[in-house]
């Protein structure tokens, strides 16, 4: 069975693994370069091709007559995408007779669209998974091939959740791929009336709102921290403060004399009021510098009672 892939991340190496288990014959990668100058915690899709001598192609316009031509000459039976970044046009969708699938990173119909692993723990939501569906002109619109549920524990963070994400992809293309092999895998219609959609986030995105229960707050915090950009507010001075981690407290709103943002020290511990409950600062940093335990205690002892914005 011959495929082309389009695949980046670490996401697109499990796709890409689980092809290479299933006996499927990869005849050309599409991926994107390797930036030197991005935090790239994840995986090579494009060493991981090169290892195999399997060809790798980063075009910087996918959508153009070019690589459509490219693509055509290849012959492929299946297209797959795993985690690419664009959007693949129809042309090349018609491509392959038996279809072109995408890996989508939620149980969709809910969160379709761009990040959503960061989505649903923004979310506060105890579940997620992947599905494998097939691709159409619409984004994450296409029949679904298959899902697999991930449950969400209260500590992931987006780090965390997206490798139990790449684990629960690995078993479910096991278990798909072969039925996709003799055409005998299952075909559901989608209702994306039933579901969701978000767009991208952009850093600015990671600002907090004091006036936000703890929880909320922490779901934002556990959504952005690392290798993402990061959950932050503003210090009195107007400087910026990230705060990389931290827990929440639950507990009433805040009274007249303790506004949302006040910063309370009680021994050991940093704590920031909210809309209800407090949030006890973990692991913040501020001027580039981090700070955890100790070193938290003596940056805000002077800030006691000054409010975060």
């Amino acid at each position: 069975m011959k495929v082309a892939a389009f695949a980046y991340h670490n996401m697109g190496i499990a796709g890409l693994n689980a092809l290479e288990r299933t006996g499927y014959q990869i005849v050309c990668i599409f991926s994107y370069e390797d930036d030197p100058g991005e935090n790239c915690w994840f995986g090579s899709v494009k060493e991981w091709g090169r290892e195999r001598r399997i060809p790798v192609e980063c075009p910087a316009d996918i959508g153009s007559k070019k690589w459509g031509e490219r693509i055509a000459s290849l012959h492929p039976e299946m297209i797959f995408s795993f985690y690419y970044r664009h959007m693949i046009r129809e042309e090349i969708l018609r491509i392959p007779p038996l279809g072109a699938y995408n890996l989508h990173g939620s149980l969709l119909p809910a969160y379709r669209g761009r990040c959503p692993v960061n989505w649903v723990l923004v979310h506060g939501e105890t579940q997620t998974g992947v599905t494998l569906h097939h691709m159409v002109r619409k984004a994450d619109a296409g029949d679904i091939v298959g899902r697999k549920v991930v449950p969400i524990a209260p500590e992931d963070t987006a780090f965390t959740l997206y490798g139990k994400l790449c684990d629960a992809a690995g078993i479910l293309l096991d278990e798909l791929l072969p039925l996709m092999k003799i055409g005998q895998a299952p075909r559901i219609p989608q209702d994306i009336s039933l579901g969701s959609y978000f767009g991208g986030r952009r850093p600015e995105d990671g600002r907090i709102d004091w006036s936000w229960t703890a929880a909320r707050i922490y779901n934002l915090i556990r959504a952005v921290t690392d290798p993402y950009p990061g959950a932050f507010c503003s210090l009195a001075d107007g400087s910026r403060l990230m705060i990389w981690w931290g827990t929440p407290e639950e507990g009433r709103g805040c009274g007249k004399t303790k506004p949302p943002g006040c910063v309370e020290i009680e021994g050991e511990r940093v704590l920031v009021r909210t809309g209800r409950g407090r949030l006890q600062l973990v692991n913040v940093q501020a001027g580039g510098e981090r700070m955890t335990g100790d070193g938290l205690i003596r940056y805000f002892k002077d800030k006691e009672g000054k409010l975060l914005s």
